[in-house]
């Protein structure tokens, strides 16, 4: 109890005012919400009636049953949490609640996928059908697989691969080839432990790196 109250305490903090400014009448059911969230960008399927369908990491559910605690607005200390511990749900959430203060772009993926969206409703129906607790991971499930599924029928995420390029093209590189030879040859001349299996095992590995980059 004392830590969840902590917990509470800690999260209440962090708290944005809400915002009620949002105008409802630009939203059509079925709609791709984004907004920007920590360090990427969060996305939402509107439902109509100020009801946003997403999927959002929450460390509460794994700590407390309090569903009016839980029901609350996800604070960003919250989302960090959940996406640490892999705790996720899709939820259903105001407009203000969902943005979190941001400004909201509407239907942006359209110009990014090659696929037509859905029909509207069957885009609602589909992010209905999938509320309710998840298995998170940032790379390969997360708020944006969801919502492609969603509206384009596919789940994919154009953040994760961004990521995933940027992140490939830093450890696969050459720069990164020399680094692990030179990282190798010192960590063995240190150690004395020079021997044809710890040689082996250097080259293999920065040979590795360096075909891969």
């Amino acid at each position: 109890m004392f830590l969840y109250q902590l917990l509470s305490f800690f999260f209440a903090a962090s708290k944005k005012e809400e915002d009620s400014s949002y105008d409802l009448s630009l939203y059509k059911r079925g709609d791709l919400l984004e907004v920007p969230r920590t360090l990427f960008t969060h996305f939402g399927i509107y439902l109509g009636d100020n009801r946003v369908a997403h999927l959002i990491p929450d460390i509460l559910p794994a700590i407390t049953k309090d569903k009016s605690a839980i029901t609350k607005m996800v604070t960003n200390n919250r989302l960090l949490m959940g996406v640490i511990t892999k705790v996720a749900s899709v939820r259903v959430d105001s407009v203000a609640d969902f943005a979190y203060g941001s400004d909201i772009l509407i239907n942006h993926m359209d110009k990014v996928c090659s696929q037509p969206p859905l029909d509207g409703d069957e885009v609602a129906r589909r992010a209905e059908k999938l509320l309710g607790s998840v298995t998170y991971s940032l790379l390969w499930y997360n708020c944006e697989h969801y919502v492609m599924y969603c509206r384009y029928g596919m789940a994919i995420s154009y953040q994760t691969y961004q990521f995933c390029t940027t992140v490939r093209k830093i450890v696969f590189s050459r720069t990164s080839s020399y680094l692990t030879a030179l990282c190798g040859v010192c960590f063995m001349l240190y150690l004395s432990c020079v021997t044809p299996l710890t040689v082996l095992l250097t080259a293999l590995i920065s040979f590795t790196i360096w075909m891969a980059s």
